[in-house]
């Protein structure tokens, strides 16, 4: 399964992420985003139903069950919804590439926070998705990595 890239930026591994819970892997494998510091629109990186939206935050079920987060900034809760918009759905069905949330990442940083975008395939083994991407920069849409069905597996939700 493919991944897009929900927002532009410099891609990094998620081990550089400035939250414990998210460095160590623990919500799930994925990768790192620095951002631009323009503002935009995040969106989907993966075709699904919606999981959850907050307006710092989504979470993606695809149809195979395998559920991602995208997690725009570190502590971007404490916002409590300031300098983010949700302009996609919060429910229902989603398409890879349909904008979510329009966010500025230079207001977050500003704020004395962490903009960094973190891109997880939930419940995932740490270290089971890979990105060719390090060090390079991205563009919203493009892909990002892909998901190895055996770490699909994993992340799907059981019932």
């Amino acid at each position: 399964m493919k991944v897009l890239t929900p927002v532009p930026g410099t891609v990094g591994p998620l081990s550089d992420a400035p939250d414990p819970v998210f460095a160590a892997e623990m919500v799930g494998s994925g990768v790192l985003i620095d951002p631009d510091r323009t503002p935009g629109v995040a969106v989907a990186p993966v075709s699904g139903k919606i999981a959850k939206v907050h307006p710092h935050a989504y979470a993606i079920a695809t149809a195979d069950g395998t559920g991602l987060l995208v997690h725009l900034g570190i502590d971007t809760v404490k916002l409590n919804g300031a300098g983010f918009e949700i302009v996609g759905p919060v429910k229902g069905e989603v398409v890879a590439g349909q904008e979510m949330i329009r966010w500025d990442p230079a207001e977050v940083a500003a704020r004395g926070l962490s903009p960094a975008v973190l891109v997880c395939v939930l419940d995932t083994a740490p270290g089971s998705i890979v990105s060719d991407l390090l060090g390079q920069h991205v563009e919203t849409g493009e892909p990002l990595f892909d998901v190895p069905e055996a770490a699909a597996q994993r992340g799907r939700r059981r019932s």
